[in-house]
């Protein structure tokens, strides 16, 4: 009978995340079609789904403190004496009149988790052309930044995009191989009721929510090389980059939760002007320095945990091997996605794919809960819905144990 012991806890080799030359990365080598598909990245608080489109791309964007209505104690003080009328009428076997009596039982629905809006870019109809074979997007565990890279008409283009917990900005990236080559719009947007402005030739700002309930506000801040390229206003709620080398993207976002029993219309917040004050606490920082910041931070927290995992019927030489960085083909072969490792596990049973789905399980609660932040939900902090499914509540794990068992 075959082995199919995969994975022995005998087998486990610990070794320095630093010395292992093994990759951590989700890999894909075409857009995102749905919003599943796009690659989440978080800094505890602000979230953002990075589509990393070609011709056209969108930053789906998220704060955890918005949600509608309004804070406030959901707690049901008749509960107790509730809970001992069913349990009285349960032991008498009155079971309907229990059920019946069990709705009063429950506290007030919690609210649903909301979106806060999207980074839109538009790039110029050269991009409309690039080299199918050369786009490759990626995220990188070891670095929590989302890569994307392809070739349009001979010119190399690269994005990069991470969320800096310790600046608490929301970075992108973006340049080309070629002197003067960059063009593009960049544009705020929401789902919800906003409005937008510019501020400056460099600055876009966009304040919404609902006027009874949390409201928010995010700032936009665009940098361009020195000496290359210029900016200037579209449609007044625009910004159009034209013949830049490259360009830095830096989003700061806050709302007016000022605490879970703090009512909206009583909030001293402004989240116009805690935006901008993030904004100018980094105003000196290059992408460099905040691209550091960002990988100190994150790689104290991620570095903590390396995982190496052996087949079981191998030999002990092949176990070493493996664990000194010798993997499976389907690993080292930069031009497997994903996908298709999903797809070819049922047969290679490769232990480094477990190896990358237990870190970026890791990734992404460090991406959604940092100290001080709100508790991740269903969804960790990422949405695109107004109503999203269950409202994206924050439950008790308790409650889905038995439907993971079964």
């Amino acid at each position: 009978m075959e082995d199919r012991d995969v994975w022995s806890p005998s087998k486990m080799v610990n070794v320095q995340m630093e010395k292992t030359s093994k990759p951590l990365k989700i890999r894909s080598f075409e857009p995102a079609k749905h919003w599943t598909d796009a690659l989440p990245s978080g800094n505890g608080r602000l979230g953002g789904m990075i589509w990393v489109g070609v011709v056209s791309d969108t930053i789906n964007l998220n704060d955890d403190t918005i949600w509608t209505g309004d804070p406030g104690n959901y707690t049901n003080p008749d509960a107790p004496k509730v809970l001992s009328e069913v349990r009285k009428l349960v032991n008498d076997g009155k079971y309907a009149e229990a059920t019946k009596a069990a709705v009063n039982f429950s506290g007030t629905p919690s609210q649903a988790y909301q979106l806060l809006g999207d980074i839109k870019l538009d790039f110029d109809e050269s991009h409309a052309a690039y080299d199918k074979e050369t786009y490759e997007r990626e995220l990188d565990l070891n670095t929590a930044m989302v890569t994307v890279k392809y070739t349009a008409g001979g010119i190399t283009y690269t994005r990069e995009h991470f969320s800096s917990s310790p600046d608490q900005v929301i970075v992108t990236n973006i340049s080309s191989s070629k002197t003067g080559s960059l063009s593009f719009t960049v544009y705020l947007d929401s789902k919800l009721h906003y409005e937008s402005r510019l501020s400056g030739q460099n600055q876009i700002i966009m304040e919404g929510g609902n006027p009874m309930a949390i409201k928010f506000s995010a700032v936009l801040d665009l940098k361009i090389s020195d000496g290359t390229g210029k900016m200037h206003v579209v449609d007044d709620k625009k910004i159009k980059v034209e013949g830049a080398d490259w360009s830095v993207i830096r989003l700061t976002a806050s709302s007016s939760f000022d605490g879970p029993f703090t009512k909206s219309s009583k909030s001293k917040k402004n989240p116009t002007s805690e935006s901008l004050q993030d904004l100018d606490l980094i105003k000196n920082f290059s992408y460099a320095e905040l691209s550091a910041r960002h990988l100190n931070d994150y790689q104290k927290l991620f570095h903590r945990v390396s995982l190496q995992l052996s087949k079981s019927s191998k030999s002990v030489a092949e176990d070493l091997s493996f664990a000194t960085g010798k993997h499976l083909k389907a690993t080292e072969d930069d031009k497997v996605s994903t996908a298709q490792r999903v797809k070819s596990f049922k047969t290679d049973e490769d232990p480094s794919y477990v190896e990358l789905l237990f870190q970026y399980g890791r990734y992404l609660l460090i991406s959604c809960s940092r100290p001080g932040t709100q508790a991740s939900n269903l969804q960790g902090i990422w949405n695109k819905d107004v109503m999203p499914p269950w409202e994206y509540a924050i439950s008790s794990f308790a409650i889905y144990l038995p439907f993971s068992v079964q």
